[in-house]
């Protein structure tokens, strides 16, 4: 029980601070000009921390714990960001008057590379506990 518990906190801490760099301070303004009136001031902060619980279990649950090594886990976590950034984006250019290709193409590059760090942060952070236990 330790090791997924173990497992899950890294990732989502590490998920949460680059996504939060990310967001709050890089991109903040690009993500402004491109998206404008899209854009709330705030964002509401109970469905994001679901979104991040929910997405950070699926990254432990199909990547983290099943990985071999931490190579494994990067190229699990970046597919697996790769589906679910380009499902949310592809989707929101479909269907949104003002999303556009630039903003897809962001943010998924970035949901691809952010899933597969903080994957193989949360196979790092588990395997060491392990070890030290064992």
């Amino acid at each position: 029980m330790k090791k997924p518990l173990l497992a899950y906190i890294a990732t989502l801490l590490a998920f949460l601070l680059l996504d939060g760099l990310w967001l709050g301070v890089l991109m903040a303004p690009t993500y402004r000009e491109l998206l404008g009136a899209l854009m709330l001031e705030k964002p509401l902060l109970v469905p994001a921390a679901v979104f991040y619980c929910l997405y950070v279990f699926g990254c432990v649950q199909f990547v983290v714990l099943p990985a071999l090594s931490w190579q494994r886990a990067a190229k699990m976590g970046a597919l697996l960001g790769l589906v679910a950034y380009g499902t949310y984006d592809l989707t929101n250019w479909a269907t949104l008057r003002g999303w556009s290709v630039q903003v897809s193409l962001l943010d998924w590059a970035w949901g691809t590379f952010v899933t597969a760090v903080a994957c193989s942060v949360g196979f790092l952070a588990a395997k060491r506990f392990v070890r030290s236990t064992a």
